[in-house]
């Protein structure tokens, strides 16, 4: 093992892709969800306010092209030289009618700068034959394709109303990654229910799934959710995690992971006027600098207790 090896990092796979800086930005491409709309369910998942994912430039109202230039806009004063992934975030990307989706794709990768698209979605809406189309445009331009996994637990996909199994999961991540594709998960660690140990072996399942990247995020309690009001009425059925037990956990889980996947994030930042708890105060990056000071004090990296 390489001694200054502690996990495989989001912008050392971009290297791999792209000689030049690239940086995603965060559309609101006005998809529902099949959970929202009575085709799954109603009310959508019981921790989601999808307002926390969407920066001030995402509005439904504009077009893709204005909420990437003025995404563009937003971070150019960083690095001029900079160039774009289209990121397909709010709620269900995939899920619409073929032609109308790949407009939509196609607009994104029609702007100037944009090398490539992120789209995000749930894994019981990946028809065939947009995976015909994704790998056929991945020939030319950057595809990764983000699933919300959030448990491979399926009790806790159904207290947290997700609509969808983790048979569901497992068989889009292998129909994704047959076709070439990278593919994506993103995981809630701390969700109702769930143990300390049920957490760690998660890693050990995902890690039997041909995934390229994993997002690892803290339970957020967010205001206006079904889950904050879950937690004003049983808050012992809940554990939010202090920060240190959270990196401890997420040391752990990392350890446990098959040493090739590669982890972008560890915690997700809700913006503070929606957010109830835990409210660490961190950023993304400072929490990360945590996580990688821990691991080398501790003589650990990603795989270490993986089999």
């Amino acid at each position: 093992m390489n001694q200054n090896f502690l996990y495989n990092e989001f912008p050392t796979f971009l290297k791999k892709y792209f000689p030049f800086k690239v940086q995603k930005i965060s559309l609101n491409a006005g998809f529902t969800c099949p959970n929202r709309d009575g085709t799954k369910g109603l009310g959508g998942c019981t921790y989601c306010n999808n307002q926390t994912f969407n920066p001030a430039y995402c509005k439904t109202e504009k077009s893709i092209t204005q909420q990437l230039e003025e995404g563009k806009v937003f971070f150019s004063h960083k690095y001029p030289e900079m160039k774009y992934l289209a990121y397909f975030q709010a709620y269900t990307n995939t899920y619409g009618e073929l032609e109308n989706l790949k407009r939509k794709y196609e607009e994104a990768l029609n702007t100037s700068d944009v090398v490539g698209l992120v789209i995000g979605t749930r894994p019981d809406c990946m028809p065939d034959s947009l995976l015909d189309y994704l790998e056929q445009i991945s020939k030319q331009t950057f595809v990764l394709v983000e699933y919300g996994i959030e448990s491979t637990s399926n009790e806790t996909l159904k207290r947290i109303n997700r609509g969808h199994t983790f048979a569901d999961t497992t068989s889009a991540v292998q129909r994704t990654a047959a076709r070439g594709l990278l593919t994506g998960g993103h995981v809630i660690l701390g969700l109702p229910g769930e143990t300390h140990s049920g957490m760690v072996e998660q890693a050990g399942v995902l890690s039997q799934l041909p995934l390229t990247t994993l997002k690892i995020h803290q339970l957020q309690l967010i205001r206006g959710t079904k889950m904050a009001r879950e937690y004003e009425e049983h808050p012992e059925q809940f554990q939010l995690f202090d920060i240190e037990k959270y990196i401890d956990v997420v040391i752990e889980y990392i350890e446990h992971l098959r040493p090739d996947i590669v982890l972008e994030r560890f915690i997700s930042q809700s913006p503070k006027e929606l957010l109830i708890a835990p409210d660490w105060g961190l950023k993304n990056y400072e929490f990360t600098a945590r996580i990688q000071k821990k691991m080398k004090e501790k003589g650990t990296w990603q795989g270490k207790r993986f089999s």
